[in-house]
């Protein structure tokens, strides 16, 4: 049975003019481990639930990334991290909302799945479950990430929300052209045609109010389901959480009998565009079919399968 591994570093204005030989460098570094991770556990049998969680551990591991190590500033200056994943096999979802110190959210996620009989823990409960579980923590200097905290001084004094950006030409009070949705996430099929998917991130720069978007949201930024896809979304969390893009390609696959590619394209391409809502994601289904599809600029985006396929890309 052939196994697929699909991956994203997070969607937006990401073009040529904006990346540089050396950040190219590092993101398809960065990438490439990332399905090194998630690609040797399949590779060896394992479940497609294992592999995304390795994949995803990887990128929040890695600060280029607004996940783990790389979560940004909230406007408290504290960084805030979402994470959530679903197994398609039993519909069985864990996810976790607003945790600080958590060295990896996505690992936390499963074990809320796994252990905890809910599915969605936030703030201070889901920190208390964490030390229950004897999960990893780190202190707030781990997070510390200078861009990151440069981003975050350029706003603080605003009711500004930034979107995750590369790039030191700020403008003062003014939000960054050169944003990119902030996420990372992994969708896989294992060798017995299981599904899973995960995303995780640390949401956008001077959110306030405890702010949650779509990544650990089931059915809006991830969902995974054997009968039809495994979905994780990165972009402008408001418009994922009202259109319930996960959810839906799932649906217009199942009730409408659209190929995995027809319902991204519908969903991504039309539906959200016309509400406004920009960004993307990744699917795979029980086939090991895969997409990339995206309605900005950009999404640093990867895949690996059992047929010798690889590819790693950023641009549109």
């Amino acid at each position: 049975m052939s196994f697929t591994l699909v991956i994203h570093g997070g969607a937006g204005n990401i073009t040529p003019a904006i990346m540089n030989a050396q950040q190219e460098k590092e993101y398809t570094e960065g990438l490439k481990e990332a399905l090194d991770s998630g690609y040797d556990v399949l590779r060896n049998g394992g479940a497609a639930l294992d592999a995304v969680v390795a994949t995803i551990s990887t990128l929040e591991d890695n600060p280029i990334f607004n996940a783990g190590r790389g979560a940004v500033f909230t406007k408290k200056g504290l960084n805030e991290m979402d994470a959530a994943i679903m197994d398609g096999s039993n519909l069985a979802v864990g996810a976790i909302a607003g945790v600080r110190n958590i060295k990896n959210p996505i690992a936390l996620a499963r074990e809320v799945m796994l252990h905890s009989g809910h599915v969605l823990l936030s703030g201070s409960g889901a920190a208390e479950f964490a030390i229950n579980q004897g999960m990893t923590m780190t202190p707030d200097e781990y997070f510390f990430n200078q861009l990151r905290y440069d981003q975050w001084v350029e706003i603080r004094d605003t009711n500004y929300t930034q979107l995750d950006h590369k790039g030191d030409n700020l403008k003062s009070h003014v939000p960054n052209p050169e944003y990119k949705f902030g996420t990372v996430g992994a969708v896989a099929c294992d060798e017995k045609g299981n599904l899973a998917a995960g995303t995780s991130t640390g949401g956008m720069t001077n959110k306030r109010f405890g702010r949650i978007g779509d990544s650990p949201i089931v059915g809006a930024g991830t969902y995974a389901n054997n009968a039809t896809c495994a979905i994780s979304c990165t972009g402008h969390g408001e418009f994922f959480l009202r259109a319930v893009v996960a959810h839906d390609i799932s649906c217009l696959m199942e009730y409408k009998g659209l190929s995995l590619q027809e319902a991204c394209n519908t969903v991504v391409k039309d539906k959200l565009v016309k509400m406004g809502g920009e960004g993307g994601l990744i699917g795979v289904d029980s086939k090991g079919n895969f997409d990339f599809c995206f309605n900005s600029a950009g999404m640093y985006r990867g895949m690996r399968n059992s047929e010798g396929k690889e590819m790693v890309a950023f641009y549109g």
